[in-house]
C-alpha cells in the first residue's frame, strides 16, 4: 500500500512538472523565430535579382525602428492590425526608403569582394506564409562589373534588435553558372555560390535538426509514441510508419504539388498529441495493470494486435499532417529539379536524425522501468501521457482561436 501511494506521488508530482514546463513552452514558434526567403537570379552581368520573402510585422518593427520612421510603424501596424493586404502594401510603398534602407544594410550582396548596390524594383506584394502574411520586395543589386563569384551576407532580424530570438534565411539561387540553395542563420552568416558541397550538406542537415528541437509540437508527438509503445517493435514501426508519412507530405509540399492552410495544418498536428498521448490513457483506464499487455488473438504479418495495428494507421494518417508542418520551415516553392530535391532529403535527414536520438534515449529507460518496477513505470508513463494529452488540447484551442 505505501509503495504504490509513493508510485501516485511521484507520478503527481511528474505531471505537474511536465504540465509546468510544456505551460511555459510557446504553442507555435511564431514570434520566437522567423525564416526570410531569397530567390537570386542573374539575367545579365552585373545584376543579381534579389526576391525577397519577409515577415511583414517583423519588417515593420525593424525598419522603423533602424530608420527612426515612426509613421512607418504607425500605418503598418494598423494594416498589420486589421489584416488588410492592401493597407499593408501602401505602408510598405509609402515608406520605401527607410525600408530598404534596412533590408540594404542587412542584406548584402558582393562580387568578388566589391559591394554591389540594390535597387528597388517594382512595389511592394503581400502574400500569407505559414499563416502570416510576408511582404515581398524585388531588389536589383547592381555590381561593379562581372563577376565567377558572389557572395551573400544577411543579417535580417538579428537576435540583436530584440524581436525574434534567430532568423533563418533560406536562399535559393542560379548565379555563376550553378544553381543551389543554403540556410544562413546567426552563426552563419553568409555563403559564396562557390561554396562546397559538404558545406551545403551540413547547412541544411543542421536545419532540419534544429527545426525538429525547437518545434515542441513535434518533439511531443515523439514521445506520445514512444510512452504509448509497448514493446520495442511497435517504436519501430510507428517511428517507421511516422517517417515514411511526413516525407511524402514534406516533399510534396515543399515543391507545391500539395497545399494545406496553416489555419488547418497547425490545429490538426495539436489534436494529433493530444489524440496518441490519450491513447496510452484510454488503456491504462480500460485494462489498468495490464495496459502494456498485447491482446490475444492472431496477430497481423506486423506482429501487431488490433490495437497496435489500429495506432499504426492513426500515426500514419497524423504523420502526412506533420509533413505539411515541417514542410512549411522551408517555404522552397520553385519548379522540380534534382538540387530542390537534394536540399528537401538532406533537410529531411536532419529531422530524422532528431528522431531517432530522441527515441533511442527514452524508449529504453521507460521500457526498463517498465520490466523492474511495472507500477512505477505505468504510473510515470501516464503522468507523462497526462501532461502531453493537455498541452495538446490547449494548444488545440488555441490555435482554432
Amino acid at each position: 500500500m505505501f509503495s504504490a501511494t509513493r508510485y501516485r506521488v511521484h507520478a503527481t508530482l511528474a505531471a505537474a512538472v511536465v504540465a509546468v514546463l510544456l505551460s511555459a513552452a510557446p504553442a507555435p514558434a511564431h514570434g520566437f523565430t522567423s525564416t526570410v526567403y531569397a530567390d537570386l537570379t542573374s539575367r545579365e552581368a552585373g545584376h543579381v535579382r534579389t526576391e525577397l520573402g519577409l515577415e511583414y510585422d517583423l519588417l515593420v518593427v525593424s525598419a522603423a525602428d533602424h530608420e527612426k520612421d515612426d509613421a512607418l510603424f504607425q500605418a503598418g501596424d494598423a494594416a498589420f492590425e486589421d489584416g488588410d493586404t492592401a493597407r499593408q502594401a501602401a505602408a510598405l510603398d509609402a515608406h520605401a526608403d527607410s525600408v530598404v534602407a534596412y533590408v540594404a544594410d542587412r542584406f548584402r550582396v558582393t562580387a568578388e569582394g566589391r559591394g554591389c548596390t540594390p535597387v528597388r524594383d517594382g512595389d511592394f506584394t503581400i502574400e500569407r506564409r505559414e499563416g502570416v502574411p510576408y511582404a515581398l520586395l524585388v531588389l536589383d543589386y547592381r555590381c561593379p562589373g562581372a563577376a565567377e563569384a558572389h557572395e551573400v551576407r544577411s543579417g535580417l532580424f538579428a537576435d540583436s534588435e530584440g524581436y525574434v530570438r534567430d532568423t533563418k534565411t533560406i536562399v535559393t539561387y542560379d548565379l555563376d553558372l550553378r544553381t543551389g540553395s543554403t540556410a544562413l542563420d546567426a552563426e552563419h552568416r553568409s555563403f559564396s555560390t562557390h561554396q562546397s558541397w559538404a558545406e551545403r550538406f551540413w547547412q541544411f542537415f543542421r536545419l532540419g535538426a534544429e527545426h525538429l528541437l525547437t518545434g515542441i509540437d513535434h518533439i511531443l508527438f515523439l514521445l506520445a509514441l514512444v510512452v504509448g509503445s509497448r514493446r520495442p517493435r511497435e517504436i519501430v514501426l510507428a517511428a517507421t510508419t511516422f517517417t515514411l508519412a511526413h516525407s511524402v507530405t514534406f516533399l510534396l509540399a515543399a515543391i507545391g504539388l500539395v497545399r494545406a492552410p496553416a489555419s488547418l495544418v497547425e490545429p490538426v498536428i495539436a489534436l494529433s498529441i493530444a489524440l496518441v498521448a490519450g491513447w496510452h490513457l484510454s488503456r491504462i483506464r480500460r485494462r489498468g495493470s495490464h495496459a502494456t499487455d498485447l491482446e490475444t488473438g492472431d496477430r497481423g504479418r506486423l506482429g501487431l494486435d488490433r490495437a497496435g495495428s489500429t495506432r499504426l494507421a492513426v500515426v500514419f494518417c497524423f504523420g502526412l499532417v506533420h509533413g505539411l508542418g515541417f514542410a512549411s520551415a522551408l517555404g522552397i516553392d520553385q519548379a522540380w529539379s534534382w538540387t530542390l530535391l537534394w536540399s528537401l532529403l538532406v533537410f529531411n535527414m536532419g529531422i530524422e536524425a532528431v528522431q531517432l536520438a530522441i527515441i533511442a534515449l527514452v524508449f529504453p529507460v521507460l521500457a526498463l522501468l517498465r520490466r523492474r518496477q511495472p507500477v512505477a513505470g505505468l504510473w510515470v508513463t501516464g503522468a507523462i501521457a497526462a501532461g502531453v494529452a493537455l498541452m495538446g488540447l490547449v494548444w488545440f484551442v488555441q490555435r482554432v482561436l
